[in-house]
């Protein structure tokens, strides 16, 4: 007779066991986050003080402005160390402003961070690179003097523009951003406000509760997950690839991208309608000084890829923010200067913007100043072209 297999049974877990390994697998999943998060850490520095620090953020009567004679080094997560030195009136400039000489042609700019030159050494800045190409162009001296403010958009710099006239210039240059009129109507960042009046532990407290007042847990984690060093890191290798930033860009919040729809939706029009009343004023301000007034649109990340690459999906319109903000500066009497068409004629526009913060970088900078540079020696500009000895500013207010 064949002996009957003996049926062998699994022996069974200990009751401990059901709850020491979903342990042991979480505790092993958050020493391996833990290890990337100081590895990005390590690798994506930055510190604590931002250039927020410059600034007089609660005077509703000037909007923001800069501490004059404040400086400072910040070391940033893309960026490395940057040095902010700001002159006796509170702008970012090499030296105090000077009596103009004879024969000098000065430009004083304005505009929000990338008029600035925010997230880049000062040298590399469109504020230093537009003279030193505008000379190179001309064969004439060329100055500029930069009244960029962070925080400086539309409204903020029509409540500053008595300091650009005050400069003497021969020619104002506003540098217009998406950002710009995103935030047209806004004299203070109120939340930044509110931040750093705060007690830390306040902080702490308010941002914890602004993860969880959606209610679901999914999105609360996503968003303190969203903030951590590691999401970053990922941020900025996902981000080097040009189809994937503009997908995940346009996959965002409506309000950051609905400027590069084709029907742009009633916020943007609300903001339109300020950057209008904006512009009506300061125009007229310059016109009665007799200064020419000239306007320029910068395209953000995302549309400088759709630009270059000339692909954009339906329902979006790269080209109708700045056909609109033209329209705005020549209905009262400015003259703007359309750069992106040599946008669209750029290559690797992708290496010009950091990844993740989406501030254009020295490349950037200089791809803005070369393309501004030729629109203001084009033609456009009579006085500026090579040759010209002086400026005759009811000629240009005449193009």
């Amino acid at each position: 007779m064949t002996p009957k297999p003996v049926e062998k049974t699994e022996p069974k877990l200990p009751r401990r066991d059901w709850v020491l390994l979903p342990l042991l697998s979480l505790l092993t999943i958050f020493l391996l986050f833990t290890s990337v998060e100081m590895a990005s850490r390590r690798i994506f520095r930055e510190s604590q003080r931002t250039f927020a620090n410059c600034l007089v953020l609660h005077d509703a009567t000037t909007g923001v402005r800069g501490i004059p004679g404040c400086q400072f080094h910040q070391s940033d997560r893309e960026a490395g160390t940057i040095d902010y030195q700001l002159d006796s009136r509170g702008y970012r400039n090499e030296k105090d402003l000077q009596p103009k000489q004879p024969g000098v042609l000065r430009i004083v700019m304005t505009g929000s961070s990338i008029a600035l030159g925010e997230q880049v050494d000062r040298q590399h800045s469109l504020a230093t690179l537009l003279p030193s190409e505008l000379s190179q162009q001309t064969g004439r001296s060329v100055e500029l003097y930069n009244e960029g403010m962070g925080y400086g958009f539309s409204h903020n710099t029509a409540l500053r523009f008595r300091d650009v006239l005050s400069a003497q210039p021969d020619m104002v240059l506003w540098i217009l951003t998406p950002y710009d009129v995103q935030n047209a109507s806004q004299v203070l960042p109120l939340d930044l406000v509110a931040w750093t009046q705060q007690r830390f532990t306040d902080k702490i407290k308010g941002r914890i509760q602004s993860y969880f007042g959606s209610g679901s847990v999914s999105v609360a984690a996503s968003e303190l997950l969203g903030r951590t060093r590691t999401a970053y890191a990922l941020r900025f290798f996902f981000y080097r690839s040009p189809s994937a930033f503009v997908k995940s860009y346009l996959a965002g919040v409506d309000t950051e991208e609905g400027f590069l729809r084709a029907q742009p939706s009633p916020f943007w029009v609300r903001n339109f309608k300020q950057v209008d009343a904006d512009a009506k004023d300061i125009e007229a301000r310059a016109a009665k000084a007799g200064v020419p007034f000239v306007a320029v649109y910068l395209p953000n990340h995302a549309q400088t890829e759709m630009l270059s690459s000339g692909q954009w999906p339906a329902g979006y319109d790269p080209y109708r923010i700045d056909q609109q903000l033209r329209t705005i500066i020549t209905s009262h009497g400015g003259i703007f200067l359309d750069i992106l068409p040599g946008v669209h004629d750029a290559t690797d526009t992708n290496e010009d913007f950091l990844p993740v913060d989406g501030h254009p970088n020295a490349l950037g900078h200089a791809l803005f100043a070369r393309l501004i540079a030729q629109q203001l020696t084009s033609g456009v500009i009579p006085d500026l072209a090579a040759g010209k000895q002086g400026i005759d500013a009811s000629a240009m207010r005449k193009k």
